[in-house]
């Protein structure tokens, strides 16, 4: 299973970490998913959606 929003989208992203000599280290920032009961076409399905989505009220929550 991908670490992905289902409702959104939203994807793990690379970044950098920058230290006093410029060096670049990098890492992996991941979305704040959340498995979750929803009804989805009418019927109620366990998804996994980001924070971000729960806030917003894109899910109808079962």
């Amino acid at each position: 299973m991908a670490k992905c929003c289902e409702i959104c989208g939203k994807a793990p992203r690379k970044s950098a970490d920058r230290s006093f000599s410029m060096k670049q280290n990098i890492h992996t920032q991941e979305p704040n998913l959340q498995s979750v009961k929803a009804v989805v076409n009418g019927v109620v399905k366990r998804i996994r959606v980001c924070t971000s989505c729960i806030k917003a009220g894109k899910v109808t929550k079962a």
